[in-house]
């Protein structure tokens, strides 16, 4: 089934469940306008496009009373300022990745992924049978949010590079854009982090103010350009094994909400989030084959074992040192 079907398939799916849902939650619900700031561009249909698929699924099953309107990064505020934004009440909601804020706390990037971590079935598992959801949202009252699944890109691809890896030693003084814990995993072997916003790495990779790049997948990283102006093209992202994605509200618009304590809130959005995850894994998966030959000239390979050996040793020794994200 081609990608463009399945996420009509998808969206019909979801409108019949809203449909079903919808005259329940909707007769005693007042409307409710929310701003949503998102830390990616319009330019990635998928996961750009999840938060938009998000606010639909909400919408239609309250038939319209509970509206979110989606502004791309930039618009309000920065990509990796959205956590803030919701956090202090610029807008209701924000669509981001925890990851990116492991500068407040380390413990952020347990909620999105860790190198060598657990894969999106995990994570999902992890979340909604295993306690994770609780110990999420008890960590992220300290920021005055709240967080609800909002897609998985699955395992991701280890990005591009403007030079060839062939062994630890040449990712010393190497400046790549790679986001999260990961960042300082890989800086215990000589690579310079950088943290970017999405919409902000072709330009720096482009002019070379960094040597490397690694982004989502085939089809995301494609629609940013990378292949453009890098050669190698390695996998898998080690550090990326199923990232889950976020829609976060503010803790104080969210107790503010009627029906909050009963069951219908959260079936909202958590109905809206498998309606946009499943559409989402459609067009990051198996989407490599079909890539590989608009990618002339460019290398796609695994790094060499040499290169991947000491990167789990140190990792696993960084979470041990990181108590609170050691499993």
């Amino acid at each position: 089934m081609k990608r463009r079907d399945f996420l009509k398939v998808s969206a019909t799916g979801a409108a019949a469940a809203a449909a079903v849902a919808s005259p329940a939650i909707a007769q005693s619900s007042p409307e409710i306008k929310w701003r949503m700031t998102s830390s990616f561009p319009k330019s990635l249909d998928t996961i750009y496009g999840g938060a938009m698929e998000f606010a639909k699924a909400v919408a239609e099953m309250t038939d319209n009373k509970f509206q979110i309107q989606v502004f791309a990064a930039g618009e309000i505020v920065p990509g990796l300022q959205a956590l803030d934004a919701t956090s202090n009440g610029t807008v209701e909601m924000s669509h981001t990745v925890s990851y990116y804020y492991v500068g407040k706390d380390p413990t952020f990037a347990i909620y999105s992924s860790v190198p060598f971590g657990l894969n999106a079935r995990m994570q999902n598992s992890w979340w909604y049978q295993g306690g994770g959801q609780e110990l999420g949202n008890e960590f992220f009252k300290k920021f005055g949010v709240i967080a609800f699944p909002c897609g998985n890109t699955g395992t991701q691809m280890g990005g591009w590079f403007r030079k060839e890896i062939k062994t630890v030693a040449d990712l010393s003084g190497l400046k790549f854009r790679i986001g999260g814990i990961a960042g300082q995993v890989l800086q215990k072997v000589g690579v310079v982090p950088q943290q970017l916003a999405g919409g902000d790495i072709y330009p720096a990779l482009e002019k070379g103010t960094i040597d490397a790049a690694e982004w989502v997948g085939p089809y995301d990283d494609e629609k940013l350009g990378f292949q453009k102006v890098a050669k190698y093209y390695y996998y898998p992202g080690f550090w990326e094994g199923g990232p889950t994605v976020h829609a976060y509200c503010n803790l104080e618009k969210w107790n503010s909400l009627p029906n909050r304590s009963s069951s219908e809130n959260p079936r909202v959005f958590s109905t809206a989030r498998c309606a946009w995850s499943v559409c989402r894994k459609s067009a990051s998966f198996a989407q490599l084959n079909h890539r590989t030959p608009r990618m002339p000239g460019r290398t796609i390979t695994p790094p060499s074992g040499s290169a991947i050996a000491p990167i789990s040793t140190i990792s696993r020794g960084f979470a041990t040192r990181k108590g609170r994200i050691a499993s």
